[in-house]
């Protein structure tokens, strides 16, 4: 039997669950919106040229983040916190670190050919999985914090929204800056990544608790 606190304290839901709602619509105008393009237009002309193909120390610092989002970047990332979940004796908020993980990567990928958005005329490149993994991973990471410090709902919400923000925009200007996303793209892996997290979150604590 799994014990311990919920993977989504009380305090978390609301902010939560509104920021999912927020982020599902995001990720679904804008994939309605892109869909089959593969030309700058819009919000991305006026973004792009300004940290498109950076060089020097800033090439290196961005490709060090996009690192956390390769296959052995993420499995670094995730043992990481899944320890620091045990650590403190949440097991649930571990689970849905790996769990989250999965279904935002496989939900991205699975949204690639369906969007059909190109870059550079020939990657699938809408809604961008290295930054939807970041995201989820800076959400769960939130809810331990929130769970841990026991902060209430104005904290919780400042830290869930604070750590979401910074990890979306970290790993969205590195994969803008390296050439591999538009910048709508990494908009729409924010988006995924926070409507998956609550949903997720959700089903764990419900397949978890006591019969």
């Amino acid at each position: 039997m799994i014990t311990g606190p919920p993977a989504l304290p009380p305090q978390a839901r609301v902010p939560l669950w509104g920021l999912g709602a927020f982020g599902f619509l995001v990720a679904l105008v804008l994939g309605l919106r892109y869909a089959g393009t593969s030309h700058t237009a819009g919000l991305d002309a006026l973004v792009l040229p300004a940290i498109d193909r950076v060089e020097g120390p800033l090439w290196y610092l961005a490709t060090a983040i996009d690192f956390a989002g390769e296959p052995v970047g993420a499995v670094v990332v995730i043992a990481l916190f899944g320890w620091l979940c045990l650590r403190h004796r949440r097991p649930r908020t571990a689970i849905l670190l790996v769990a989250a993980s999965g279904v935002t990567v496989a939900l991205t990928t699975g949204l690639k050919p369906l969007t059909g958005r190109l870059i550079h005329g020939e990657f699938l490149s809408y809604p961008s999985g290295h930054t939807a993994f970041a995201v989820t991973v800076a959400a769960v990471v939130a809810l331990l914090v929130i769970d841990v410090r026991d902060l209430g709902a104005v904290g919780g919400a400042s830290v869930l929204s604070g750590l979401v923000a910074f990890a979306g925009l970290a790993m969205g200007w590195a994969e803008v800056a390296l050439g591999a996303h538009y910048p709508t793209d990494t908009f729409g892996g924010f988006g995924v990544a926070v409507a998956v997290v609550p949903v997720v979150g959700w089903a764990v604590d419900r397949l978890t608790r006591p019969a």
